[in-house]
């Protein structure tokens, strides 16, 4: 019967003959289809055994602890972190306890170690299993994050998921980086990403990003590992209260449990960061991830449970706005990132009043600028605001209306209260937000455009100012052609760096831009096609933002990769660029590995000016000492080359076109490291 038994293992070489030396153990590795087991593999008075190598009191590694004799010759093996004691060949404990650890056959052959393992039962469908189903049946496409021994389980989950091609999981190397990717994700698309992490520093390592998501209306699923449940409260090993943690953060907020509805319960968190625009977050106790899932437990998937958007504007205050419409001479439209979805109907309407269109910082690309190379809008006006040209001021000045379409008037726009405004949004809590606006308009933001167009076309008094937007380029590109020639041999001005991106940068590009020096300057000198999408940390203002954001983006032109819905064509296969500065790129620059090793390809242009010149400029401005800005970097380009991506030091303008092309071209991270000059910004 032995023999038959033996006969029926399947067996694997773990090492060769005399390669464990007597008195020693070590931990060996068998892989068995997508799963790998972990052994400890023993030599002891010359006999070898094959023992599970977790140890069962707190999973200590067994094949990283020592054989240990005592003073009567008793010899056992001894687990590395709390020092239980097991026999080296029985893994049976001392005393006659029932806590040993299991063995395997072994078998000594010519050419080896030989440990035998029974043929491997059918995976059974965990409760985790069924969560994971339920994020791809509601459109996930991607997770970002870290695995580790609090989210094992969820991992092995999603693992099966991504080997079956049904979404992807990208490895990154700080958990803030998996938030800020996965916030830039939704921004860009509207649709949620998950980042995933283990208990304690992982899940508040993560909170960052959440925030930024939460501030600027972006849709996130946060995943968080957590101790095991009998663990939870008294202070154990990472045991924090993540749920108390992410309330501030997170609309939606669960603890996943035992006799939870678990599809059930992942349908509403996606759901919940879907249509609020916002975080969600579930807690997975680590022993609750690997329960066997009930009979009958059903996936959870959208249909039926989500309506179309379609909020129309109240009859009193639609018939208030169309005749401030009508009667405007000089109306001016003013497009936030909230009209991202919306532009063709906004811009009929536009064409319709003959009116300028400005755009917030985080609403840059959503029409081209007049003029520009590529997809320019003869009625594109730029950028309002601090990061903004005098074009757009200019306009904002001129106006005896403003229509402001998915803007929520932050300081840094610079909106005037002083003008008629009508703001139409449908986030109700941004209409009025700093102060009162003529007519607040709740509605969604294309339905109440074409309204407005087929109420007031051919009906109203606005003068053709198309003109006007041409002239005021003309003014603002000559100022920029004289400030081209600045250079105090200092390094390079921001106005070139633009300037050279302006010509190379492909016109339907996904830019996102860090907070810093540079972002001003972008805003200023960059000239949007009116296909491109710019990305930034809004209202969080986070420095650390611009590359793992490109990550983000560049996971969104795979999306259709995994999802047959025709939604994900419009991002795919779009050049992904990233804009940051030295101080902001050192916060995630370990990430340029996370790039290299999934093959993600991005192009990184690095304004390095060795300071933090934002915060400098702001001493200054406020009359302090420049004190603790300066930064010591190492060569970029370098670094980037040493991980595997590629790394160009530009020194002097006249290779900036070269070495844009040639990161452009490049398949995989690249980065266009850019000595500049911290005052020419």
């Amino acid at each position: 019967m032995k023999e038959t038994s033996q006969m029926l293992l399947h067996w694997f070489k773990v090492t060769e003959v005399d390669a464990l030396p007597e008195g020693r153990v070590q931990t060996v590795s068998i892989e068995r289809g997508d799963s790998v087991l972990q052994i400890c593999l023993t030599h002891h008075q010359g006999r070898y055994a094959a023992l599970d190598n977790a140890c069962p009191h707190q999973g200590g590694p067994l094949g990283e602890g020592s054989i240990e004799c005592n003073q009567n010759g008793e010899c056992y093996l001894r687990c590395p972190w709390h020092g239980w004691d097991f026999d080296p060949i029985s893994g049976k404990p001392p005393g006659g306890y029932d806590d040993g650890v299991k063995t395997y056959s072994v078998d000594v052959r010519e050419d080896g170690i030989y440990v035998g393992l029974e043929p491997e039962s059918d995976h059974r469908t965990t409760v985790t299993d069924v969560m994971a189903a339920s994020m791809k049946a509601w459109g996930l496409t991607h997770v970002f994050g870290m695995v580790g021994h609090s989210n094992l389980g969820l991992a092995d989950a999603i693992r099966r998921q991504c080997l079956a091609g049904q979404m992807d999981y990208i490895g990154i190397r700080h958990e803030g980086a998996a938030a800020f990717a996965a916030s830039a994700f939704g921004k860009l698309t509207g649709r949620p990403a998950a980042c995933l992490t283990i208990a304690g520093p992982g899940a508040t390592n993560l909170t960052t990003g959440c925030w930024d998501a939460r501030v600027d209306g972006a849709p996130l699923l946060a995943l968080t590992g957590q101790v095991k449940q009998q663990f939870l409260g008294p202070g154990y090993f990472q045991d924090l209260p993540l749920l108390e943690a992410f309330a501030p953060v997170a609309g939606f907020n669960q603890m996943v449990l035992p006799d939870s509805n678990h599809g059930e319960l992942m349908g509403m968190a996606v759901k919940n960061a879907l249509l609020n625009r916002g975080v969600a977050h579930l807690v997975f106790p680590d022993d609750v991830q690997t329960i066997p899932a009930k009979e009958g437990q059903r996936i959870s998937s959208p249909e039926g449970r989500v309506a179309e958007a379609r909020i129309q504007p109240s009859e009193q205050a639609f018939e208030q706005a169309v005749q401030k419409l009508r009667s405007a001479k000089r109306p001016v439209m003013i497009l936030g990132h909230g009209a991202r979805q919306e532009t063709k109907a906004l811009l009929s309407l536009a064409e319709e009043l003959r009116c300028p269109v400005l755009t917030t910082f985080k609403g840059k690309g959503l029409i081209g600028d007049q003029g520009a190379a590529a997809g320019g809008h003869p009625l594109g006006a730029g950028v309002l605001g601090r990061s903004g040209t005098p074009v757009a001021s200019w306009f904002m000045n001129e106006s005896d209306l403003l229509l402001v379409f998915g803007a929520s008037f932050s300081n840094h726009t610079g909106i005037t209260p002083k003008k008629d405004i009508i703001q139409v949004d449908f986030e109700r809590k941004n209409l009025g937000k700093f102060h009162a606006v003529a007519v607040p308009m709740w509605a969604e933001i294309g339905v109440t455009a074409r309204r407005f167009l087929q109420e007031i076309r051919g009906k109203h008094a606005c003068i053709d100012q198309s003109r006007e937007v041409e002239e005021r380029w003309k003014i603002w590109r000559a100022e920029k052609t004289s400030r081209l020639q600045d250079d105090r041999g200092k390094g390079i001005s921001s106005i070139a760096v633009f300037d050279a991106m302006n010509q190379v940068i492909p016109t339907d590009a996904i830019l996102a831009v860090d907070v810093g020096n540079n972002t001003y300057s972008f805003g200023r000198y960059f000239e949007a096609s009116g296909h491109q999408s710019v990305l930034m940390s809004g209202y969080l203002g986070s420095i650390g933002f611009g590359y793992p954001a490109a990550m983000g983006a560049w996971a969104a032109t795979q999306a259709h990769r995994f999802s047959e819905d025709p939604y994900w064509r419009q991002f795919a296969d779009r050049a992904v660029i990233a804009v940051t500065g030295d101080g902001g790129f050192g916060q995630y620059a370990w990430e340029v590995n996370s790039a290299v090793n999934k093959g993600i390809n991005l192009t990184h242009v690095l304004l390095n000016n060795h300071q933090l010149g934002k915060i400098s400029k702001e001493q200054k401005a406020g009359h302090w000492e420049v004190w603790q800005t300066g930064l010591t970097n190492p060569d970029v380009a370098s670094y980037v080359n040493s991980c595997g991506g590629l790394g160009i030091r530009v020194r002097e303008r006249d290779e900036l076109t070269g070495a844009l092309q040639k990161a452009l071209a490049f398949d995989g991270p690249a980065t266009v490291e850019v000595l500049t000059d911290p005052e020419l910004i």
